[in-house]
């Protein structure tokens, strides 16, 4: 009765995680299962593909799980014992060979993936890409447009069909960019400057966010793409241009302060090289650098 009581709850744990996957996979709204972009499309794609390739392996063991717990149950005369059973050829072909086809496969899509989806790989388009200059602060998000003279706060309109080359870095603890619906997660770091390509092949407003904790406001650094079509974005332009507030250093050291602002803000850029003192704010001075060309080891005494 025992081994019964075993093996229904085997079967009603399959069972009910299985209409459980159904029921999340029809109901649920997970915006990295939903892309909008092109990129994040195809980690979408490769996701699925890893996932069949473990349901390759994991359903066949669910599935023999079962049908051994029935098939050498204690009631089951039939059921033949063979104590001195050793090896089987075709067996050990089997559970060798699936594994090494499985990885072989892998190998050859993470090295493939691993190139076609670099962060840093250019989008092949007929239009230019708009550059975006991304700055982590402490717990919001500036976004600099330099080549429009425009720069926002929490917000980062885009306009649909159109790649945008970011570069990244942060005037804060390491945080972590991300908009799950256009892909592509990358790090934001003092003194670096990381790249990133995506593109929004729908219009809407997908959610972004940091991924890495980062303090007390990492809960509430977010931000917000507006993928629009491109006349609505030119006209966002043209408005943003005019706006009453400046960005300019003044205004950049007061936003840097620790502290948490949810809003979305338009500003007019008043400094193009805001985004390279950020960076230069944790570079060291040139004549207190060391020049190893011309730098000698120390003799120690008594060598």
């Amino acid at each position: 009765m025992k081994k019964y009581r075993v093996m229904f709850g085997v079967a009603a744990t399959i069972i009910i995680l299985s209409l459980l996957g159904y029921l999340l996979a029809r109901t649920g709204h997970y915006d990295i299962l939903q892309p909008m972009g092109d990129i994040a499309k195809q980690q979408r794609n490769l996701l699925y593909f890893a996932l069949l390739l473990c349901a390759v392996v994991v359903v066949p063991v669910f599935i023999m799980l079962g049908s051994f717990a029935w098939k050498f149950r204690e009631g089951n005369k039939k059921a033949h014992y063979k104590p001195e059973w050793s090896e089987n050829k075709l067996l050990e072909v089997v559970w060798w060979g699936i594994p090494i086809v499985i990885i072989s496969i892998l190998a050859v899509v993470a090295w493939s993936t691993s190139h076609s989806l670099d962060p840093y790989r250019p989008i092949a388009s007929n239009k230019k890409a708009i550059e975006v200059q991304v700055v982590a602060l402490q717990w919001k998000w500036l976004f600099i447009y330099p080549e429009l003279g425009v720069a926002t706060l929490n917000q980062l309109p885009v306009p649909v069909g159109t790649p945008v080359h970011f570069t990244l870095t942060a005037d804060a603890p390491m945080s972590a960019f991300w908009v799950p619906t256009l892909g592509s997660q990358i790090y934001t770091m003092n003194g670096m400057s990381s790249q990133l390509y995506l593109i929004a092949d729908h219009a809407g407003d997908f959610p972004g966010y940091t991924t890495n904790i980062n303090g007390e406001g990492y809960a509430d650094m977010k931000f917000m793409v507006h993928a629009q079509p491109e006349a609505a974005f030119n006209s966002w332009v043209e408005r943003a241009r005019g706006s009453s507030q400046m960005m300019d250093a003044a205004a950049y050291e007061t936003l840097a302060k620790p502290g948490v602002i949810t809003e979305e803000r338009e500003y007019m850029l008043m400094d193009d090289n805001l985004y390279s003192k950020v960076l230069e704010k944790y570079m060291a001075p040139k004549d207190q650098q060391m020049d190893h060309s011309s730098s000698t080891m120390p003799v120690m005494e008594g060598m």
